[in-house]
Protein backbone atom coordinates (compact mmCIF):
# COMPACT_ATOMS: atom_id res chain seq x y z
CA UNK A 1 0.00 0.00 0.00
CA UNK A 2 0.76 3.45 -0.32
CA UNK A 3 1.65 6.68 -3.22
CA UNK A 4 4.65 6.36 -5.90
CA UNK A 5 4.74 10.39 -6.39
CA UNK A 6 6.62 10.33 -9.99
CA UNK A 7 7.85 13.37 -11.88
CA UNK A 8 9.30 13.50 -14.97
CA UNK A 9 11.86 15.92 -15.30
CA UNK A 10 13.90 17.69 -18.26
CA UNK A 11 16.08 20.29 -16.74
CA UNK A 12 13.87 20.97 -14.02
CA UNK A 13 16.17 21.65 -10.94
CA UNK A 14 14.88 24.85 -10.28
CA UNK A 15 11.71 23.64 -10.13
CA UNK A 16 12.30 20.97 -7.78
CA UNK A 17 13.64 22.88 -5.37
CA UNK A 18 10.09 24.56 -4.93
CA UNK A 19 8.05 21.31 -5.96
CA UNK A 20 9.52 18.92 -3.64
CA UNK A 21 9.15 20.08 -0.09
CA UNK A 22 5.51 21.25 -1.06
CA UNK A 23 4.78 17.79 -2.48
CA UNK A 24 6.10 15.92 0.75
CA UNK A 25 3.60 18.46 2.95
CA UNK A 26 0.68 17.62 0.78
CA UNK A 27 0.80 14.01 0.21
CA UNK A 28 1.87 13.43 3.73
CA UNK A 29 -2.10 14.55 4.14
CA UNK A 30 -3.18 11.44 2.39
CA UNK A 31 -2.22 9.56 5.10
CA UNK A 32 -0.21 6.86 3.30
CA UNK A 33 3.03 5.57 3.09
CA UNK A 34 4.44 7.23 -0.15
CA UNK A 35 7.66 7.19 -2.09
CA UNK A 36 8.70 10.61 -4.42
CA UNK A 37 10.57 9.32 -8.03
CA UNK A 38 12.07 11.82 -10.55
CA UNK A 39 12.35 10.61 -13.80
CA UNK A 40 15.38 12.77 -15.46
CA UNK A 41 17.37 12.36 -18.74
CA UNK A 42 19.51 9.26 -19.47
CA UNK A 43 22.41 11.64 -18.86
CA UNK A 44 22.52 14.66 -16.64
CA UNK A 45 21.40 18.06 -17.73
CA UNK A 46 22.06 19.92 -14.37
CA UNK A 47 22.07 19.27 -10.71
CA UNK A 48 18.37 17.31 -10.33
CA UNK A 49 20.17 14.37 -8.40
CA UNK A 50 21.70 16.86 -5.82
CA UNK A 51 17.86 18.28 -5.40
CA UNK A 52 16.42 14.95 -5.53
CA UNK A 53 19.26 13.84 -2.74
CA UNK A 54 18.46 16.90 -0.39
CA UNK A 55 14.89 15.82 -0.32
CA UNK A 56 14.80 12.61 -0.02
CA UNK A 57 13.17 11.82 -3.77
CA UNK A 58 14.52 8.90 -5.47
CA UNK A 59 16.63 9.73 -8.55
CA UNK A 60 16.18 7.66 -11.49
CA UNK A 61 17.45 8.39 -15.33
CA UNK A 62 14.64 7.48 -17.82
CA UNK A 63 15.42 4.09 -19.99
CA UNK A 64 13.73 4.82 -22.59
CA UNK A 65 13.58 7.57 -25.19
CA UNK A 66 10.90 11.11 -25.08
CA UNK A 67 8.56 11.62 -22.87
CA UNK A 68 6.24 8.48 -23.17
CA UNK A 69 9.51 6.46 -22.47
CA UNK A 70 10.57 8.37 -19.26
CA UNK A 71 6.77 7.43 -18.41
CA UNK A 72 7.43 4.00 -18.89
CA UNK A 73 10.28 4.12 -16.30
CA UNK A 74 8.63 5.96 -14.00
CA UNK A 75 5.81 2.30 -14.09
CA UNK A 76 8.80 0.14 -14.28
CA UNK A 77 10.48 1.75 -10.77
CA UNK A 78 7.26 2.33 -8.96
CA UNK A 79 6.78 0.31 -5.83
CA UNK A 80 3.42 1.43 -4.12
CA UNK A 81 -0.22 0.53 -5.15
CA UNK A 82 -1.11 4.16 -5.92
CA UNK A 83 0.32 5.75 -9.07
CA UNK A 84 0.58 9.73 -8.98
CA UNK A 85 2.03 11.80 -11.78
CA UNK A 86 2.27 15.41 -12.00
CA UNK A 87 4.52 18.18 -13.92
CA UNK A 88 7.91 19.00 -12.35
CA UNK A 89 7.23 22.70 -14.08
CA UNK A 90 5.17 24.13 -11.44
CA UNK A 91 2.21 24.31 -13.53
CA UNK A 92 0.58 21.58 -11.41
CA UNK A 93 0.13 22.71 -7.75
CA UNK A 94 0.93 19.89 -5.18
CA UNK A 95 -2.31 20.98 -3.05
CA UNK A 96 -4.85 19.45 -5.00
CA UNK A 97 -3.11 16.18 -4.08
CA UNK A 98 -4.79 15.16 -1.34
CA UNK A 99 -7.91 16.00 -3.67
CA UNK A 100 -6.86 13.05 -5.98
CA UNK A 101 -6.62 10.89 -3.74
CA UNK A 102 -9.74 11.28 -1.58
CA UNK A 103 -11.83 10.70 -4.68
CA UNK A 104 -9.88 8.10 -6.36
CA UNK A 105 -9.83 5.85 -2.77
CA UNK A 106 -13.43 7.06 -1.76
CA UNK A 107 -14.84 6.60 -5.15
CA UNK A 108 -12.98 3.40 -6.23
CA UNK A 109 -11.94 5.46 -9.44
CA UNK A 110 -9.46 3.42 -11.60
CA UNK A 111 -7.93 6.67 -12.60
CA UNK A 112 -8.43 10.11 -11.09
CA UNK A 113 -7.21 13.41 -13.37
CA UNK A 114 -6.55 17.09 -12.48
CA UNK A 115 -8.64 18.70 -14.95
CA UNK A 116 -8.32 21.94 -16.26
CA UNK A 117 -12.06 21.64 -17.87
CA UNK A 118 -14.88 20.56 -15.34
CA UNK A 119 -16.77 23.00 -13.54
CA UNK A 120 -14.43 24.88 -11.07
CA UNK A 121 -11.07 23.89 -13.32
CA UNK A 122 -8.94 26.55 -14.93
CA UNK A 123 -6.11 27.20 -16.95
CA UNK A 124 -3.90 29.78 -17.46
CA UNK A 125 -2.36 29.10 -20.11
CA UNK A 126 -1.94 31.15 -23.50
CA UNK A 127 -5.20 31.47 -25.58
CA UNK A 128 -3.88 29.31 -28.46
CA UNK A 129 -2.44 25.98 -26.42
CA UNK A 130 -5.82 26.91 -24.59
CA UNK A 131 -7.56 26.08 -27.83
CA UNK A 132 -5.81 23.86 -29.25
CA UNK A 133 -6.02 21.36 -26.05
CA UNK A 134 -9.90 21.46 -26.16
CA UNK A 135 -9.94 20.71 -29.88
CA UNK A 136 -7.14 17.79 -29.11
CA UNK A 137 -9.17 16.54 -26.24
CA UNK A 138 -12.38 16.70 -27.85
CA UNK A 139 -11.07 14.96 -31.23
CA UNK A 140 -9.45 12.27 -29.00
CA UNK A 141 -12.55 12.24 -26.62
CA UNK A 142 -14.66 11.26 -29.74
CA UNK A 143 -12.57 8.69 -31.75
CA UNK A 144 -11.43 7.18 -28.52
CA UNK A 145 -14.63 6.65 -26.75
CA UNK A 146 -12.90 8.10 -23.28
CA UNK A 147 -15.41 9.45 -20.88
CA UNK A 148 -13.35 12.57 -19.52
CA UNK A 149 -13.02 16.12 -19.87
CA UNK A 150 -9.55 16.28 -19.93
CA UNK A 151 -7.46 13.74 -21.30
CA UNK A 152 -4.13 15.81 -22.22
CA UNK A 153 -2.70 16.60 -18.84
CA UNK A 154 -0.63 14.51 -16.77
CA UNK A 155 -1.92 15.37 -13.37
CA UNK A 156 -3.58 11.76 -12.48
CA UNK A 157 -3.28 8.96 -10.02
CA UNK A 158 -4.00 5.49 -11.24
CA UNK A 159 -3.56 1.96 -9.61
CA UNK A 160 0.14 1.17 -10.33
CA UNK A 161 -0.72 -2.67 -10.90
CA UNK A 162 -3.02 -2.09 -14.06
CA UNK A 163 -0.14 0.24 -15.47
CA UNK A 164 2.34 -2.74 -15.51
CA UNK A 165 -0.01 -4.45 -16.84
CA UNK A 166 -0.18 -2.74 -20.25
CA UNK A 167 2.02 -1.97 -23.18
CA UNK A 168 2.92 1.25 -23.82
CA UNK A 169 4.51 2.41 -27.63
CA UNK A 170 4.39 6.27 -27.71
CA UNK A 171 7.02 8.31 -27.43
CA UNK A 172 5.79 11.82 -27.01
CA UNK A 173 2.69 12.89 -25.40
CA UNK A 174 0.77 11.48 -26.93
CA UNK A 175 1.36 8.40 -24.33
CA UNK A 176 -1.63 10.21 -22.06
CA UNK A 177 -3.96 9.19 -24.83
CA UNK A 178 -2.75 5.92 -24.91
CA UNK A 179 -2.80 4.78 -21.52
CA UNK A 180 -6.41 5.76 -20.92
CA UNK A 181 -7.60 4.01 -24.08
CA UNK A 182 -5.12 0.66 -23.48
CA UNK A 183 -6.58 0.71 -19.68
CA UNK A 184 -10.18 0.70 -20.69
CA UNK A 185 -9.68 -1.87 -22.74
CA UNK A 186 -7.57 -4.48 -20.31
CA UNK A 187 -10.23 -3.97 -17.88
CA UNK A 188 -13.28 -4.07 -20.42
CA UNK A 189 -14.41 -0.92 -18.14
CA UNK A 190 -13.21 2.25 -16.62
CA UNK A 191 -14.08 4.78 -13.75
CA UNK A 192 -12.39 7.91 -14.39
CA UNK A 193 -12.48 10.91 -12.47
CA UNK A 194 -11.71 14.11 -12.01
CA UNK A 195 -11.10 17.16 -9.39
CA UNK A 196 -10.82 20.39 -10.60
CA UNK A 197 -7.53 22.37 -11.06
CA UNK A 198 -5.82 25.59 -11.64
CA UNK A 199 -3.54 24.85 -14.34
CA UNK A 200 -0.24 27.64 -13.81
CA UNK A 201 2.31 28.64 -15.80
CA UNK A 202 5.78 26.80 -15.57
CA UNK A 203 7.44 28.41 -12.85
CA UNK A 204 11.25 28.06 -14.15
CA UNK A 205 12.39 27.67 -17.43
CA UNK A 206 10.64 27.14 -21.08
CA UNK A 207 8.52 24.47 -22.06
CA UNK A 208 10.47 21.62 -24.08
CA UNK A 209 7.31 21.24 -26.54
CA UNK A 210 8.06 21.77 -29.92
CA UNK A 211 4.70 22.57 -31.69
CA UNK A 212 5.29 21.00 -35.25
CA UNK A 213 6.37 17.77 -33.67
CA UNK A 214 3.60 17.40 -31.35
CA UNK A 215 0.68 17.97 -34.05
CA UNK A 216 2.19 15.00 -36.17
CA UNK A 217 2.83 12.62 -33.27
CA UNK A 218 -0.99 13.89 -32.41
CA UNK A 219 -1.92 12.88 -35.63
CA UNK A 220 -0.09 9.55 -36.13
CA UNK A 221 -1.51 8.51 -32.63
CA UNK A 222 -4.89 9.46 -33.17
CA UNK A 223 -4.67 6.98 -36.09
CA UNK A 224 -3.10 4.56 -34.26
CA UNK A 225 -5.44 3.94 -31.27
CA UNK A 226 -8.75 4.21 -33.33
CA UNK A 227 -6.97 1.67 -35.20
CA UNK A 228 -6.43 -0.55 -31.79
CA UNK A 229 -10.33 0.49 -30.41
CA UNK A 230 -11.95 -0.74 -33.84
CA UNK A 231 -9.77 -3.97 -33.77
CA UNK A 232 -10.52 -4.57 -29.89
CA UNK A 233 -14.22 -4.58 -31.38
CA UNK A 234 -14.28 -7.52 -33.44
Amino acid sequence: MGISVVLLAYKEEENLRVLLPEIIEEVKKCGEEYEILVIDTEKPLDNTEGVCQKYGARYINQKYPGFGGAFRTGIEEAGKDKFLILDSDGSHPPKYIPQIHKKFVEENCDVVIGSRYVKGGVTNDSKSSQIMSKILNTIFRIFLGIKAKDISTDYRMYRTQDLKKVTLTCRNYDVLQEVLLKLRLEKGSQKIGEVPISFSKRLYGESKRQLLRFIISYIKTLCYLTGIRITHRK
